[in-house]
């Protein structure tokens, strides 16, 4: 665990109340107090990580199981037929409050809300080259 409580570890102790929509042994669901959108869910390990490469392969399985599940019954209450599944990590990326959390947000068409990647230039040949050796690398242990 972190040394650094945060709003959620507060959250999933109780500390704060929340309105839950899921909870389990490794992972708590409740709905966003400033919401996007209604139905607006947050899912967050109760292992206390702050970034998603952090976390421990069982709460990362638990998270991985338990979203689809959180995400049926989003639709299913909101009668949304869309939906974004988002998550940060770090300030650069939009990350404020430094526990790993997945945001659930129902969408309809039209509804005005703006999620969209920018186009870049196409993956050149060679990066994606240097990239795949390094990545492999880490993935087989080797720096």
């Amino acid at each position: 665990m972190s040394d650094e409580v945060t709003l959620f570890d507060k959250i999933i102790r109780g500390e704060i109340p929340s309105h839950k929509v899921y909870e389990d042994d490794h992972v708590y669901a409740f709905l966003d107090i400033a919401p996007q959108s209604d139905g607006h869910t947050l899912v967050v390990p109760k292992e206390s990580k702050a970034y998603l490469h952090e976390l421990s392969d069982d709460a990362a399985a638990a998270l991985g199981r338990a979203l689809p599940r959180i995400c049926r019954a989003v639709l299913r209450a909101t009668g949304a037929t869309s939906y974004n599944v988002l998550q940060s990590n770090g300030a650069a990326s939009g990350q404020t409050v430094f526990h790993i959390h997945f945001h659930i947000i129902p969408r309809i068409e039209a509804d005005g809300l703006e999620f969209r990647f920018r186009r870049h230039e196409a993956l050149a040949p060679e990066r994606a080259a240097e990239l795949l050796t390094k990545m492999h690398g880490a993935l087989s242990g080797e720096s």
